[in-house]
């Protein structure tokens, strides 16, 4: 197979989109399968996408009062089980960890399936009086739930990267405000920097986090259909805070139990990213998630080398000065087609070609990775044909993504509806709803689709008065997808 065969993209993003996306994420280095089944290597260029998401997210929870510590990657059995009075089915997810060496342990040690039950016990030793309150803090790690069955690259594997924010405050509607702040979050990412839009509600009563008084979401629609629950975030109450002691002495020392929240983003959210944004020639990156921007490809002769490299690297330095992350790809073992696609491959928003003759006329040449749209500029102006090109980029991406979402959220009023709708188009489908978890069961068994939000407002009227499914009194209105 030669160098130009195995750099392309050989599946369909519409017909076979699971094993197209599998194809991009090997071909484009973001990861490997590990070994054991479940598990994956996060390579270079992947990791950096996961970089770019922490950047992102830990300077906007530091500019809101959010510290981040680190907790143990293994917890006593004995704290997981102080959470069973709260949470109740996570033990078939838990690894275990029963032998250090060759010496039983005394106590088994569960692998972090999630840190409430190690972090709350600590958040109560460090909580005594108002004046520690509120208390935020974050911790980037992983984490294992020994649950996936297919292994998919950032959406489904057994351990995987996230953020899992924990805080406590004084009163319901300071933890809710909270609460809120973290999914507005959650949209930004979603929103400004991934170039996704997305739906923002609550699950329903009979999904919603384990112990948590009300669990928010935001949804993104995938190009097949499907929806991704972006991120969440968790207003608790005081189920947590009473399972752990979480306490304080208010002004008027009086012993108070506090309200706490957690809230949580995975490396899921890459998954959403490659799968929207990219295509048939591989990896498609919205600038702002690029680590690399701009790559210069000189294209020359034996006569003209000197010259049109020489041209290359005034504009790279330009490009360097203004902030820009740039590679002049150089290399003389690869002709310039092969590294075209390459760079296709790999994701990179912008491409600048110059040769001999915008070296003769002073220009260069940019073209769009989404599109291939081309545009020649000034040398003098190249920086600022760059800085818009990006910015023009970012905005093509978003807007194909809200289109596709905006044609696909569709009503429906009876059962059938829901499945037909669902089973022709995908996306999401509105309906009344009677609040019932049986209802719900009856699309899910017979398309697995689910409900993933309702309207984050309670007091929203449902979009019609009887439910869909089973013709009671409806009481909101459930957005039903396929999901990831």
């Amino acid at each position: 197979m030669s160098n130009e065969q195995e750099l392309g993209i050989t599946e369909s993003k519409e017909y076979a989109t699971g094993e197209w996306y599998a194809e991009v994420v090997q071909k484009a280095k973001l990861a490997d399968y590990a070994p054991m089944g479940g598990f994956i290597v996060t390579r270079p260029r992947g990791w950096a996408l996961w970089e770019a998401v922490q950047n992102h997210l830990d300077q906007w929870f530091k500019d809101t009062g959010v510290t981040n510590a680190y907790f143990p990657v293994f917890i006593p059995e004995s704290y997981l089980e102080r959470e069973k009075n709260v949470v109740e089915g996570f033990d078939p997810e838990v690894a275990w960890v029963t032998h250090g060496g060759n010496e039983e342990l005394e106590e088994r040690l569960a692998v972090r399936p999630t840190s409430e039950s190690i972090i709350a016990p600590f958040m109560a030793k460090w909580t005594r009086s108002h004046r520690d309150l509120p208390m935020r803090l974050n911790q980037w790690c992983s984490v294992v739930r020994w649950e996936a069955t297919e292994t998919k690259p950032f959406f489904r594997t057994k351990e995987f990267q996230w953020q899992e924010g924990h805080t406590a405050h004084e009163t319901r509607e300071e933890a809710f405000e909270e609460t809120m702040l973290r999914l507005d979050q959650y949209e930004r990412l979603y929103e400004e920097i991934f170039a996704i839009p997305v739906l923002k509600g609550r699950k329903p009563e009979h999904d919603k986090f384990p112990g948590a008084h009300t669990t928010t979401t935001v949804e993104a629609l995938m190009p097949d259909g499907k929806s991704v629950q972006g991120g969440t975030s968790h207003y608790l109450g005081t189920n947590f805070a009473e399972a752990f002691d979480i306490t304080y002495v208010d002004e008027d020392e009086s012993e108070q139990v506090a309200h706490t929240t957690s809230w949580g983003v995975s490396w899921r959210s890459l998954g959403a990213l490659i799968m929207t944004h990219s295509d048939e020639q591989g990896l498609v990156l919205p600038p702002k998630m690029a680590s690399t921007e701009v790559v210069i490809v000189p294209i020359w002769t034996d006569e003209t080398k000197d010259r049109v490299i020489g041209y290359a690297e005034e504009i790279e330095d330009a490009l360097i000065e203004a902030g820009l992350d740039v590679n002049l790809d150089d290399r003389d073992d690869r002709n310039p087609g092969f590294k075209f696609n390459e760079h296709e491959l790999h994701g990179i928003p912008l491409r600048i070609e110059v040769g001999p003759n915008e070296v003769d006329d002073e220009t260069a040449t940019l073209v769009h990775r989404p599109d291939g749209e081309q545009q020649e500029v000034k040398q003098q102006e190249v920086v600022e044909g760059v800085e818009q090109g990006l910015e023009e980029i970012q905005e093509k991406l978003y807007e194909t993504a809200e289109e596709n979402l905006n044609e696909n959220v569709r009503e429906a009023y009876s059962p059938e509806e829901i499945l037909g709708t669902i089973g022709k188009h995908g996306g999401y489908v509105k309906a009344p709803w009677c609040g019932d978890e049986a209802c719900e069961t009856v699309i899910k068994d017979e398309i697995a689709a689910e409900i993933v939000m309702v309207p984050m407002d309670e007091s929203e009227e449902p979009i019609g008065d009887e439910c869909a499914i089973c013709g009671d009194e409806a009481v909101e209105t459930a957005y039903f997808a396929k999901t990831y």
